[in-house]
């Protein structure tokens, strides 16, 4: 078992870090201060050829693997958390499906362009009344001919006014419950979609998050993701894969607050030498940073178990799972190392600690991981 990155690893991250650092960080303030949506900090994500990483040349990937794109994920988050849920939504949820379940056609016409940074994608599933109950969704799509008409209402969509390409998750007959939900690809400017209001949050307040509204909407059965009745099945394993890369993103957050932590603590004197010389103050950044190692571990496992076609759905509620919490516990901690400058936006923990909380709730809240973390493993027992 090998622990060590490789070479061309190695260069990658670097060369995101530097990508990062330069053309993302110094921007992140304002993102959240302004709700600001991350354009060209994206911009730069494409410009450097970060863009569809795990997916082959022929459909405008890069050809490389999972892996790769969570080291990415992890430099890009730990710049900035709005930009890292851009970056993974369009790879994870936008992206994934459509290459795992799209017809060579559906992958031309709308997965390369994703790759090659010219639209941006968004994912739909869960609605006002449905959230962890996917199953119970009700935005309903009804058979016309060549189209289905879709009416009803999405939430939470991360990219949402910004994108041009959705997975929307609909249901052909409610009654089926899941067996009825059936996965769409829906272009921004079809007649009928248009968008309600967009959300005022707590954190990743960069990201542009909206409703999606369908008032008999005609999509053409060309643009199914699949077969009806799949959907249910794309969306929970579309989920998997996403939860790797919000794995990720939660440890470049907790990275960017053990730094900050560091730094502060090394700096501020306090009875006559610095903050980190004391030792209870040393023995908390010990505990950050092997918390934050072991989230990452995990990561990486459920990435290389993903790349190897091995069933990951344990090993990426695990990733998710750990390094969301890790996430809001180092970055609650970063704040507290700070006093009261950790409460104001001088510094950038408070933000950090916002941006973390997220990680715990969406692609699965941490009951969500939880259960199927418990349902696996009582199945082999």
């Amino acid at each position: 078992m090998n622990f060590q990155l490789t070479e061309d690893q190695l260069m990658l991250r670097e060369m995101a870090r530097e990508v990062a650092e330069r053309d993302i960080a110094p921007f992140a303030a304002d993102a959240d201060l302004n709700q600001e949506f991350p354009r060209r900090q994206f911009e730069a994500i494409r410009d450097a050829g970060l863009l569809g990483l795990p997916f082959p040349e022929e459909v405008g990937g890069q050809g490389a693997t999972t892996l790769d794109y969570v080291i990415v994920m992890e430099e890009i988050s730990r710049a900035c958390a709005s930009t890292g849920v851009t970056f993974s939504v369009q790879t994870s949820l936008a992206g994934l499906p459509l290459f795992r379940f799209g017809n060579e056609a559906q992958r031309q016409q709308f997965l390369a362009p994703l790759n090659r940074g010219e639209k941006l994608g968004a994912y739909s599933l869960s609605e006002a009344n449905s959230g962890t109950d996917a199953a119970s969704l009700t935005c309903a799509a009804r058979r016309d001919g060549d189209h289905y008409v879709v009416n009803g209402t999405k939430m939470w969509v991360t990219n949402g006014y910004h994108a041009d390409t959705y997975i929307v998750y609909v249901t052909v007959d409610p009654a089926l419950k899941y067996k009825g939900i059936t996965a769409l690809i829906i272009e921004k400017g079809t007649p009928g979609f248009t968008f309600g209001k967009k959300e005022d949050k707590l954190g990743i307040r960069g990201s542009a998050t909206y409703e999606l509204v369908f008032q008999d909407c005609r999509v053409p059965v060309a643009n199914r993701l699949g077969e009806e009745g799949e959907g249910f099945k794309i969306a929970m394993w579309t989920l998997d894969g996403g939860r790797i890369g919000i794995a990720a993103q939660a440890i470049g957050i907790a990275q960017a607050a053990l730094d900050a932590a560091t730094r502060y603590t090394q700096e501020r004197v306090q009875f006559g030498k610095p903050l980190s010389e004391q030792q209870a103050i040393a023995f908390t950044l010990a505990e950050m940073a092997t918390d934050i190692e072991a989230a990452r571990l995990l990561m990486y496992r459920a990435a290389v178990l993903k790349d190897e076609g091995e069933d990951h759905t344990q090993a990426a509620s695990m990733a998710k799972l750990l390094a969301s919490e890790t996430a809001m516990r180092v970055t609650t901690q970063a704040v507290q190392l700070h006093g009261g400058y950790g409460y104001v936006r001088e510094f950038p923990v408070e933000r950090l600690m916002r941006d973390a909380k997220i990680t715990e709730i969406y692609e699965g809240t941490s009951e969500v991981q939880r259960m199927v973390i418990s349902r696996a493993e009582l199945s082999v027992r």
